[in-house]
């Protein structure tokens, strides 16, 4: 890399910016516009969600700060205005940077392709993470009485460490409900939480000859039709069952496997429901476990976000903020794996947030700097993650 350009540059030449363009056409996002374009836009939200920007202002003052450098980080040359900022997030079509995050997720994916699990299908994760909005400002996103907010549902590779897909929905819809925008691939494992106990969409998985681990409920009805005997340790139930209730065994037509075990570590017994009759019972255990990758990847959204400080106020705008987030944590996996770093993502995202425009060269930043001493200075990315 060339040594006189900025880190954040270096950063913007791993994205495929033929793509975006492709995509602006598409839907007319550069129409009428003379100065801050698209990718001017696409550019500003990462480098305010990579430096850990406040707010709007906050990220203004901060391209401010920084104006003799703007043009060099590719964000044009005239100094971003608030209300030209919010109004491009209110306005320009969010398909733009959403169908690009997908493009980023599928580019990770197929880069960081691993086999962890030995399993001939991928292995995903699909849960969700609640947004609260202030009702007053985010009227579209009614969830209660008094209350605002949004969902974000996630498809996570569990093997590529990285989202395959994601769905915005208001805070009222249930998380099962979301199930139906999975396109299920024949063959995968889809890991579940407890709210996915919506037996037609199972059973959809099923039809599809696709796997899936979701965990039971503690009122499931059911009754046993065969068990194994001899299990492994920790390993207290391994049994074949029919669902009892009328409109469960309605939905889900088949037997079911039925997996309890025992986790040492919590001291908590978890129940698990499964069509993957040919894993032993302690991969079903372990699939599910692997769960946590997600929920990190949810804090790390959540806190990029600043929950009630959108910036924007209309869905489009926070759908355009969503996108960049995403598009940003899958840069960087993209850059951890084409550079073969022996960091973590968090570790690699932390360091960028304080280096975006030192004029170091991308390898040098990382194998020199001490993660230990960014810790101690800037706090975790994650509270309790680094503890």
């Amino acid at each position: 890399m060339n040594k006189a350009k900025y880190v954040f540059a270096q950063l913007v030449e791993f994205l495929d910016k033929d793509k975006f363009r492709h995509l602006v056409d598409k839907y007319g996002g550069n129409r009428y516009v003379k100065n801050f374009t698209c990718w001017n836009q696409l550019l500003a939200l990462m480098f305010g969600q990579l430096s850990n920007r406040e707010s709007l202002r906050d990220l203004v003052v901060a391209l401010e700060a920084h104006r003799s450098k703007c043009y060099h980080l590719g964000m044009g040359r005239k100094t971003i205005a608030k209300t030209t900022f919010a109004t491009a997030n209110q306005n320009r079509d969010y398909r733009i940077f959403e169908e690009f995050a997908f493009f980023m997720m599928e580019q990770a994916r197929q880069k960081r392709v691993t086999d962890i699990f030995k399993l001939d299908g991928n292995v995903y994760a699909f849960d969700s993470s609640t947004i609260p909005l202030c009702l007053s400002v985010f009227w579209w996103a009614k969830f209660r009485k008094r209350k605002g907010g949004i969902k974000t549902h996630v498809l996570y590779d569990l093997e590529s460490q990285v989202p395959a897909f994601f769905h915005i929905t208001t805070a009222s819809v249930h998380d099962s409900k979301a199930m139906s925008v999975i396109h299920y691939e024949s063959g995968s494992y889809y890991v579940f939480d407890r709210a996915y106990n919506a037996f037609k969409e199972l059973y959809r998985i099923h039809l599809h000859e696709s796997f899936f681990i979701v965990r039971a409920k503690k009122n499931l009805q059911y009754r046993c039709i065969k068990w194994r005997r001899r299990l492994p340790k920790n390993v207290l139930t391994d049994s074949v069952i029919q669902l009892t209730d009328i409109n469960s065994a309605k939905k889900y037509k088949e037997n079911l496997r039925f997996v309890k075990f025992y986790d040492e570590e919590q001291d908590r017994e978890f129940a698990f429901l499964t069509n993957a009759f040919h894993l032993s019972a302690l991969e079903v255990a372990n699939l599910y476990k692997n769960r946590w990758q997600i929920e990190l990847f949810f804090k790390w959204l959540k806190q990029h976000l600043k929950i009630k400080k959108f910036w924007g106020t209309t869905e489009n705008a926070v759908r355009i903020q969503i996108s960049a987030a995403i598009t940003v944590y899958c840069l960087v996996a993209i850059v951890q794996h084409d550079m073969r770093l022996e960091r973590s993502t968090y570790e690699v995202l932390q360091i960028l947030s304080i280096s975006l425009t030192d004029k170091t060269p991308l390898r040098e930043l990382f194998e020199k700097t001490e993660f230990n001493h960014v810790k101690e200075r800037f706090g975790p990315l994650i509270p309790g993650l680094f503890d």
